[in-house]
């Protein structure tokens, strides 16, 4: 396996002026360079702890992260987060909010922005590069939040409930978006969802989490077709058999 991102044993508490929090007991996982992986557990077990942790932006309290074989110790611009809304500045274009990250990172390089033209030309946004975000749908802003993320050409895409903000038929249809930019793009994805049906239709493989102290309950290899689009993955045979067997799991988990 072409690894990419490693967790070794890591744990999480939190100290507070009366308690001692064990938020994350033991997760160890490896995954590999171009996998589409999603998180799924019961509410408050940790989930977005664990992309915190990989991001740098919190430390563990015990094990390691190791990405692209060196131990994480800090934030990496290789690794991005998106975050449950797009948090796009309103009072900025969509071009501007794309070179965003750019800015940020104060890297001048033509390539970079050649890139995010790219992107926007590529994913249908190119047209509304000067308006502002008010003016365009949930699913757009989505997409451009997708760009704006992809702009410091990371390797790894940490995505926290990304489409939780959206309505049913919206977010079914961004879904299939997001899924075809990171696929089409070469990124690897870790996707922290409640949705099981999300899961199922997005993900490679699916890492099922305990209750608070969180360990991993169970690893599902999804088999369902990779060569069709999450949307047409909830029409598969198999498909009420995986979110049946999942959603059992979770629910033994919250009794």
């Amino acid at each position: 396996m072409n690894e990419i991102l490693k967790l070794d044993g890591v744990g999480l508490t939190y100290h507070t002026e009366t308690a001692e929090i064990h938020a994350i007991e033991d997760v160890s996982l490896d995954i590999a360079k171009g996998e589409f992986v999603a998180i799924i557990g019961p509410s408050g077990c940790g989930k977005t702890s664990i992309l915190s942790i990989i991001s740098g932006l919190l430390k563990p309290s015990r094990g390691k992260v190791y990405f692209n074989g060196k131990e994480l110790v800090k934030p990496d611009n290789s690794i991005a987060y998106m975050l449950q809304r797009d948090e796009l500045f309103p009072w900025r274009t969509i071009e501007k909010n794309a070179y965003l990250p750019l800015e940020i990172m104060r890297v001048k390089d033509a390539k970079r922005k050649t890139d995010v033209e790219r992107l926007l030309k590529k994913y249908g946004l190119w047209e509304f590069r000067k308006s502002y975000p008010e003016r365009l749908s949930g699913g757009m802003r989505q997409r451009a939040a997708l760009i704006r993320t992809l702009a410091s050409s990371p390797e790894l895409l940490l995505l926290d409930e990304p489409f939780s903000a959206l309505d049913y038929q919206t977010r079914l249809e961004v879904c299939d978006d997001v899924y075809s930019i990171i696929k089409s793009e070469k990124k690897t994805a870790l996707l922290v969802t409640h949705d099981i049906s999300e899961a199922i239709a997005m993900a490679d493989r699916i890492i099922v989490l305990t209750r608070r102290p969180t360990k991993i309950l169970n690893m599902h290899l999804i088999d369902t077709d990779k060569s069709i689009s999450p949307l047409k993955r909830r029409e598969s045979p198999d498909f009420g058999k995986w979110f049946e067997r999942i959603w059992r799991e979770l629910n033994n988990e919250n009794k």
